[in-house]
């Protein structure tokens, strides 16, 4: 009897949570995230390599690209909650897509269990040459000034590039128009042939075109000037901390993954980005490092949440 009491609490024992993040991972882990190539995927693939390295198992990214980042994300939403199947994710997917989408297969709150942050990205404030400011505020003045309104290249919309704009509009009252184009490296293009007359673009779109002199360059729209342009001043530091902005990315698992697994793989995570060669790999990429506990990334994307959808709203940005 005593045996069978003891076996029974042994096989307790080994399936708690406590047992499982001891064992953790027992196999090969994946990471799901979006197009190969871009920011997520680069980063991504850094943070696996060193998780495979220290963990002993293979961690896989697999990319479901597409429809802004919302494939993988609804792929991890889906996945088991056994810590096997993580997301790397951005602000587009977790904070601005529920304002824009309707139909998404997944609710990122209720669906998703946040790790944490990864790095962030900001963007410059650049515009055509001919455009007659220096500074900042004065070409704030000069948009208010013109007659019609000023030809503002977007990325795409309710893409990054896009919302900002529309807090520059809405903020300031500046007299403008968003021009879509298919993507930064396209709206970069209409911006040096003169179609449009300026853009928020990423840093590694945009700052090229600065140092080659063929745009302007009013300010970068991070908390901190970027560590791979420290001449060029944040929005905060000219007056403008309306427009202070960042593209994020974030390690988030499926919903009701054990907490134990969720702790673990943080606290892996967060050491790995401590490496100076992944923030090198970060900042190649225009971002730098950011991580956080997953309690203040689950308030930090509600906070997120709570800002774009007030901004879309406003610009009359109309649900799929």
């Amino acid at each position: 009897m005593r045996a069978a009491t003891f076996a029974c609490l042994t096989v307790s024992l080994l399936a708690s949570p406590s047992a499982q993040a001891q064992e953790y991972p027992a196999k090969a882990v994946r990471i799901i995230t979006s197009t190969p190539g871009n920011f997520h995927d680069i980063v991504a693939r850094r943070v696996a390599q060193s998780l495979t390295e220290r963990w002993k198992q293979p961690v896989i990214v697999e990319n479901r690209g597409g429809a802004g980042a919302i494939i993988a994300a609804t792929a991890v939403a889906q996945a088991p909650a056994d810590g096997y199947t993580l997301l790397v994710t951005d602000r587009t997917a977790m904070a601005v897509q529920p304002s824009l989408n309707s139909h998404l297969g997944y609710d990122p709150v209720k669906d998703l269990a946040p790790i944490t942050l990864l790095g962030a990205a900001p963007l410059l404030l650049v515009a055509h040459p001919s455009v007659a400011a220096g500074t900042l505020p004065e070409f704030i003045a000069h948009l208010r000034a013109a007659p019609d309104s000023v030809p503002f290249a977007s990325a795409g919309p309710g893409t990054g590039p896009h919302l900002l704009a529309e807090v520059l509009k809405q903020s300031t009252g500046a007299n403008l128009v968003s021009v879509q184009y298919k993507g930064s490296p396209a709206a970069m293009m209409g911006l040096l042939g003169g179609e449009t007359k300026a853009a928020f673009m990423l840093v590694p779109v945009g700052l090229p075109h600065v140092r080659a002199g063929k745009v302007k360059v009013f300010a970068t729209t991070g908390k901190a000037r970027f560590p791979g342009a420290p001449d060029i001043p944040c929005v905060a530091e000219v007056g403008m901390k309306d427009l202070e902005s960042e593209l994020w990315l974030a390690l988030m698992a499926p919903a009701r993954t054990p907490k134990p697994i969720i702790a673990k793989v943080h606290r892996d995570v967060v050491e790995i980005l401590s490496d100076p060669a992944i923030k090198a790999t970060l900042n190649a990429q225009g971002a730098d490092i950011a991580h956080s506990t997953p309690a203040e990334l689950s308030a930090f994307m509600l906070s997120e949440t709570a800002k774009w959808k007030k901004v879309i709203a406003l610009a009359g940005v109309k649900p799929d």
